[in-house]
């Protein structure tokens, strides 16, 4: 469900997208947008409108507040306030995003929501929500699906969001999977094909990572955390088949189920990354040169 925002709230969202002032008498809390540019970011949101130069049109704030209540209550709602809290439109400007994160969370609260920092970029959340953030480090010079993987993370979180559970869990897997073939075929020229086990893989990326909780150097803490890894994997397989929207359901998911699924893959994904770089850059696997290429 997409949030349906007060009056209020919409208030504070008009000012921030259009970069009025808080007050008659007050300063602004985010860049100014023209009639022309408050145009381009709505249309953007998906309306077809034109600026009349010559007149007819309403003033910046009405066209801004007719659009916003138009959205509340849609996906739109959401996209256009994290749209407005990117830190790229506050570049070269007095303003500070963080500055317009809290004055927007004053109203926020009252409807339980919230924007928060999240990587690069602000995200609108339920209020006190706290998903485990995974750092999805290699470039996209470096990894040819990094963006369909940060895409399908950001999908987890919005679905999430949007009380999507099932979608949540599809996402969940369906990135894990991704990851974890990719860190596959890039140390393994001829990896055996994919026949959809996940533990399987798993287990294969496991030993290509040095990280086989057979080897006899690594310590019992260790792996009792690797195993708690595997877990994660052996329980993220199940999960989609009985709870997912990919196949027939065979029981619904709650949202802290949906949730503790999306958290537990981001933590896997996390560890996944961070061991492949340490690993390579202490020479103790190799990228296949086809791969890099």
């Amino acid at each position: 469900m997409n949030p349906t925002l007060s009056k209020r709230v919409l208030s504070a969202i008009q000012k921030l997208v259009t970069g009025d002032k808080l007050t008659p008498n007050g300063t602004p809390i985010a860049p100014y947008r023209s009639g022309p540019q408050l145009v381009e970011f709505f249309n953007e949101l998906g309306f077809n409108d034109s600026y009349s130069w010559g007149g007819g049109f309403p003033t910046r704030s009405v066209f801004a507040a007719g659009r916003l209540d138009q959205l509340n209550g849609q996906p739109g709602i959401v996209t256009a306030i994290e749209t407005a809290m990117n830190p790229a439109e506050f570049i070269d400007t007095d303003f500070k995003p963080e500055a317009a994160a809290r004055y927007l969370n004053r109203y926020l609260v009252f409807d339980g929501w919230e924007v928060v920092a999240s990587g690069d970029r602000y995200r609108m959340r339920r209020r006190g929500e706290n998903l485990v953030a995974c750092e999805a480090k290699l470039e996209p010079d470096q990894h040819a699906s990094h963006e369909y993987i940060k895409e399908q993370l950001d999908k987890c979180e919005r679905k999430l969001r949007d009380d999507d559970y099932d979608g949540a869990i599809t996402n969940a897997r369906s990135v894990v999977e991704s990851v974890l073939a990719d860190v596959e075929r890039r140390l393994d020229l001829a990896p055996p094909k994919y026949d959809g086990d996940i533990v399987k893989l798993y287990k294969r990326v496991q030993k290509l990572l040095n990280l086989d909780p057979e080897r006899k150097d690594i310590s019992d803490n260790l792996k009792q955390l690797l195993g708690g890894l595997a877990s994660i994997v052996a329980g993220l397989a199940p999960l989609r088949n009985k709870m997912s929207d990919a196949h027939v359901r065979t029981y619904k998911p709650a949202r802290h189920h949906a949730k503790l699924a999306v958290n537990a893959a981001k933590t896997l994904l996390d560890f996944v990354y961070d061991t492949f770089e340490y690993q390579k850059s202490a020479g103790r696997i190799r990228e296949h040169e086809a791969v890099q290429r």
